[in-house]
C-alpha cells in the first residue's frame, strides 16, 4: 500500500469519526435537553437512540480498518490478528444492517399512506447485510491467502 493511499484512508476514516461523533453529540443533547418536544408525527426519541447506535456500527468499522491498514503496512495483514478486526467489520456492519431494519419498523406506520418508503428502507437494509456478506467472501480470501502463504514458507 502506498503512502498516498495510506493517508487518504486515514485521513477519510477520521473524517467519518468526526463527523459520527458530532452526530452522537447532537442526538444525545436533543434527548438529555428536551429542546425539541415530539409533536407526535414520527417517534423521534426511538429514532434517536437508533441513530446513536448506528453511529458506533459506523465508528467500529473505522477503527477495524485503520488497524487492517495498519497490519497491511507492516506486512502483517495475513497475520491471525488480522481475522478479529475483519470479524469486527463483518459484525458491526451486521449490527448496522439491524439497526437499519429497526428504524424501518419505527418508521413504518408514518409511512401508511405510502408503503413504498418502508419497501424501499427495507432495501436498504438487504443491501446493507449484502455488504457484509461481500466482507465474510473477503474474508475467506484472506484466510485462503493466508494459508497458501504459509504453504508458501514451507516450501521456500
Amino acid at each position: 500500500m502506498g503512502r498516498l493511499t495510506v493517508g487518504a484512508l486515514r485521513t477519510l476514516l477520521v473524517v467519518v469519526c468526526t463527523g459520527t461523533l458530532f452526530v452522537q453529540a447532537g442526538m444525545a443533547w436533543a434527548l438529555i435537553s428536551g429542546n425539541d418536544p415530539e409533536d407526535g408525527s414520527m417517534p423521534l426519541t426511538p429514532l434517536r437512540v437508533l441513530t446513536i447506535l448506528g453511529m458506533v456500527s459506523v465508528q467500529v468499522v473505522a477503527v477495524c480498518v485503520w488497524r487492517l491498514v495498519a497490519m497491511a503496512r507492516r506486512g502483517t495483514v495475513f497475520s491471525h490478528a488480522a481475522f478479529r478486526y475483519v470479524d469486527g467489520v463483518i459484525g458491526a456492519i451486521t449490527s448496522a444492517a439491524l439497526v437499519w431494519f429497526v428504524v424501518t419498523g419505527v418508521n413504518a406506520p408514518g409511512q401508511r399512506d405510502d408503503p413504498g418508503v418502508t419497501v424501499i428502507m427495507a432495501g436498504v437494509g438487504v443491501g446493507i447485510l449484502g455488504v457484509a456478506l461481500i466482507v465474510l467472501v473477503l474474508r475467506a480470501l484472506l484466510a485462503q491467502a493466508a494459508r497458501m502463504r504459509a504453504e508458501l514458507s514451507e516450501v521456500i
